[in-house]
C-alpha cells in the first residue's frame, strides 16, 4: 500500500491518505511559530515535497522523551515540564524527514534532514491547530503513535505553506 502525507500550515492539519487517495486520517497539527521557510537555523517549518527518511521510537512508551532522536528514559509528565520549561519536548515517536527537491529542501543550507525536521509527539497540554514548534510537526501522542504505525520509511510528505 503506497500511503501519502499532506501537511497544511495554514490550516494546521495533518492528513493521511490512501493509494486511491481516500482520507484515512485527519488531525490538527502545530507547526513552526516563526512560519515557513526552509533555510537552515531559521526555526520555520520547511515547504515542498518530503519522504519519510526514518521511523524512530517504535518500542518506547506513551511520552516517552527523546534528545537528539535518543530516548532519555525519561517519560515526559506537566511535573517534569515544569522543571524544564525551555526543553523542546519530543515525545513519543519521530518520524524524520529528507527534503527531495534540491536547493528547496535538500542539499546546502536547506536540507530538511539536516535541520533535524520531525514529525513527532508533543505534551498533552500544548495547543494544536495553532503555530509554536521550532520547524517541526507536532501532534498529539496518540495521533502519532496511530500515524507511525501505519505508514513505512519512504513514505511522501507534502508539506504546504
Amino acid at each position: 500500500m503506497t500511503h501519502t502525507i499532506s501537511i497544511d500550515v495554514p490550516s494546521q492539519t495533518l492528513t493521511l491518505y490512501d493509494e486511491t487517495g481516500d482520507v484515512l486520517m485527519q488531525t490538527q497539527v502545530s507547526t513552526a511559530k516563526n512560519g515557513v521557510g526552509e533555510e537552515m537555523d531559521s526555526n520555520c517549518t520547511p515547504r515542498g515535497r518530503h519522504i519519510i527518511r526514518a521511523k524512530i521510537g517504535a518500542a518506547q512508551p506513551l511520552n516517552a522523551v527523546f534528545v537528539s532522536r535518543r530516548p532519555t528514559e525519561e517519560t515526559y509528565s506537566p511535573e517534569l515540564g515544569a522543571l524544564y520549561p525551555q526543553r523542546d519536548w519530543i515525545l513519543t515517536r519521530i518520524l524524520w524527514l529528507s527534503g527531495l527537491e534540491p536547493g528547496k529542501n535538500r542539499l546546502g543550507d536547506v536540507d530538511s534532514m539536516r535541520r533535524y525536521i520531525y514529525i513527532h509527539g508533543a505534551p498533552d497540554e500544548d495547543q494544536m491547530g495553532v503555530p509554536s514548534s521550532h520547524g517541526c510537526i507536532k501532534m498529539r501522542n496518540q495521533d502519532v503513535i496511530e500515524l507511525f504505525d501505519r505508514v513505512p520509511p519512504g513514505t511522501a510528505v507534502t508539506i504546504l505553506g
